[in-house]
């Protein structure tokens, strides 16, 4: 694998330590991303833990206090959610001026089939306190703050609600097999319809809180900050999106019909339609949505468009879901680029 953002068979590595790499571009068209395959973005190195040894603490505003070794976590009652997970800086390079962070590309997503325990069940089993508030999940992974705070875990706060709902997982499996290392082993949270940032890894310790967490990453990453003074927001549902996968940017392709492809997805309602905007224009002409899955996986759609010549022709597309949200032409910029949702544009050459 290497670090010079080059493609390879597996990723796009974008980073090679800690490890940040994209799904490459021949494995977005597929409805399950293959975990070899799918996106991986870690803030510190990868660590190494033993399964049969691992525990979860669980602690704080709660009943009763907790250590569950993975055997008592899988004998617990399980679920699975299949679910499309996007990094919160995906797309960071359509950013203008370019923000700090990773630069990431497109490919900072993935669907996937997680199968585990939801969260839930342990917090039901703890028993929530008068006043629980926040629900916090630290990772295993740890290193230096850049601030200089020391070192620090990689933690996140959810509340209790989200928490609470029955499709957020302490997951075990990914795709039917043991999480692999790199995607959280061996235990993750994973929180349907929110950013990558939310669902953490190599998960150690749940605390409950009956006050706002104001971790490192909840209080000075991972929040929306548009400047002019104004409060950062935190980051949490995905932003409605759509991507074509076929054709891609720079494919050739022929005078006449082409069937135009991709996925659709959003964590704030299903996604309603899908529109593609031919040669530059602003007419845009609804594709054809395929039935749903399931409510979290991205969402197929398609498009017969007619090449009428030959030469360059470019292909914008664009989604809007049930609670009302439309892409907006370009993504509203903020200073650590989280969030980018703008239309996408991919040009090809009809010959």
């Amino acid at each position: 694998m290497r670090g010079d953002g080059a493609r390879d068979e597996d990723r796009v590595v974008i980073r090679p330590s800690p490890l940040n790499a994209e799904t490459p571009e021949s494995a977005l068209p597929d409805e399950i991303t293959p975990a070899g395959r799918h996106f991986v973005r870690t803030h510190f190195g990868i660590p190494l833990l033993d399964r049969g040894r691992h525990r979860i603490a669980v602690d704080g505003a709660v009943r009763e206090r907790l250590e569950l070794e993975l055997g008592e976590l899988s004998r617990l009652p399980g679920r699975s959610v299949a679910l499309t997970l996007e990094c919160a800086g995906n797309d960071r390079l359509s950013f203008t001026p370019l923000p700090t962070g990773e630069l990431w590309g497109g490919g900072a997503v993935g669907t996937a089939v997680w199968g585990g325990v939801p969260l839930r069940e342990v917090l039901s089993r703890a028993g929530l306190a008068p006043g629980a508030r926040e629900v916090v999940v630290e990772g295993a992974d740890a290193g230096p703050a850049e601030e200089g705070e020391g070192t620090i875990h990689f933690a996140r706060a959810l509340p209790v609600k989200k928490a609470l709902d029955p499709d957020t997982l302490l997951a075990l499996e990914m795709n039917g097999a043991p999480i692999p290392r790199e995607h959280g082993a061996p235990a993750r949270l994973i929180v349907p319809g929110w950013y990558g940032m939310a669902s953490v890894k190599w998960v150690t310790r749940i605390t409950v809180l009956t006050e706002p967490f104001r971790g490192y990453f909840q209080r000075d990453r991972y929040v929306y900050d548009y400047g002019a003074g104004g409060t950062p927001e935190p980051v949490a549902e995905i932003r409605v999106k759509a991507a074509i996968t076929a054709p891609r940017d720079g494919d050739q392709v022929p005078v006449g019909p082409v069937l135009v492809c991709g996925w659709a997805w959003s964590g704030a309602a299903p996604v309603s339609a899908v529109e593609v905007a031919a040669d530059g224009g602003d007419t845009w002409d609804e594709a054809r949505m395929l039935p749903a899955s399931s409510r979290y996986r991205w969402q197929r759609w398609e498009y017969a468009w007619e090449v009428r010549s030959p030469g360059r022709h470019t292909l914008r597309v664009r989604a809007r879901d049930d609670a009302g949200r439309t892409q907006p032409d370009a993504p509203r910029w903020n200073r650590l680029g989280y969030g980018a949702n703008g239309v996408r544009t991919i040009v090809v050459t009809a010959r």
